[in-house]
């Protein structure tokens, strides 16, 4: 097994829009997958959600991981593992980056999955019909990554 450098950290950021985010809550840690864009401009990673269990956490816990993974077999794969913490977005800020989001994430499919998407249903969990969501930014503070080849 190998380190990843950061620039070979951030391509596999960049080339991807599915990770695991890590968060706790009431003392537990929680890991789910989520959908995300990672936007170079600031370096950090937009998501966003319906209010709910995962926000409510964050909201009182800002420290939180991403872990983005491509294994091709037990013998072939690689990881990158973000450190950061979760900032909220609001106003014309969040209405950007939802924006940037969606336009990002489907770029990512076109290029990797050969499809084209036109709603950010195609690829995201359908959350409006709760209300609007909350769209945050994940601000990396540490980035680590490995590789196994074989």
């Amino acid at each position: 097994m190998t380190d990843l450098t950061v620039h070979e950290s951030i391509r596999l950021l960049k080339d991807n829009y599915i990770g695991h985010l890590g968060y706790i809550s009431q003392h537990l840690p929680y890991v789910i997958p989520i959908t995300y864009y990672y936007d170079k401009e600031d370096n950090s990673l937009i998501s966003y959600s319906a209010d709910g269990h995962k926000i409510d956490a964050m909201r009182k816990n800002t420290a939180v991981t991403l872990l983005v993974e491509e294994i091709k077999s037990s013998y072939n794969w690689q990881s990158v593992m973000v450190h950061g913490t979760y900032e909220e977005l609001q106003g014309p800020d969040a209405k950007f980056k939802l924006h940037q989001f969606t336009e990002g994430v489907k770029d990512i499919i076109l290029r990797k999955e050969k499809r084209e998407t036109e709603y950010i249903s195609e690829f995201s969990s359908k959350l409006y019909s709760r209300g609007n969501p909350t769209v945050y930014r994940i601000k990396i503070l540490e980035i680590t990554g490995k590789r196994k080849e074989t």
